[in-house]
């Protein structure tokens, strides 16, 4: 993972993305119990923002003159497969934002703090993501107050209390 995470570093630098941040499981272990997750999904903020289908093509150009190969929807980027996954709403640009710096090993890396990432896992309502935020709310150190201000900043608080009652 650190050298996946040294080339995301690189795109960085280099502009290719502005800002960015892991999310998914990758993130959820940061805060507690490994999930199952085979894939680094990493939430990033392109320059320019640019529309339609070509919004991802800056990435895999440096991909490809990297070296790395596509697999799916993942790049494989020193073995590991990446995701990623343009802002695609208010709340995910804003856990990008608000993201925590972390180490691992040398590097830095910047990952969605935990109350973002149960928002998140709450809004996308898939079933594995309703178990993981429940996980999360049991084995993480969450900041309920500021939680409770996002969920109720992007209307799912009802969302929340169906999951686990009032906060």
């Amino acid at each position: 993972m650190k050298k996946t995470l040294a080339a995301v570093n690189q795109m960085l630098e280099l502009g290719i993305i502005t800002d960015y941040a892991i999310g998914g499981g990758m993130a959820a272990m940061f805060y507690m119990e490994p999930v199952l997750t085979y894939d680094l999904d990493i939430f990033c903020v392109l320059p320019g923002e640019e529309k339609g289908l070509n919004i991802l093509a800056p990435i895999y150009e440096w991909a490809d003159q990297a070296g790395y190969k596509t697999f799916r929807e993942h790049l494989l980027i020193e073995g590991l497969p990446v995701q990623f996954i343009p802002v695609y709403n208010d709340l995910v640009r804003e856990a990008v934002e608000k993201a925590v710096g972390k180490k691992i090993g040398p590097l830095k890396a910047r990952v969605v703090a935990p109350e973002y990432l149960v928002a998140i896992m709450l809004q996308t309502a898939r079933k594995k993501d309703a178990v993981n935020a429940l996980k999360m709310l049991e084995e993480a150190k969450i900041d309920r107050r500021a939680l409770s201000k996002i969920l109720k900043k992007y209307g799912l608080a009802a969302k929340f209390s169906a999951l686990e009652g009032p906060l």
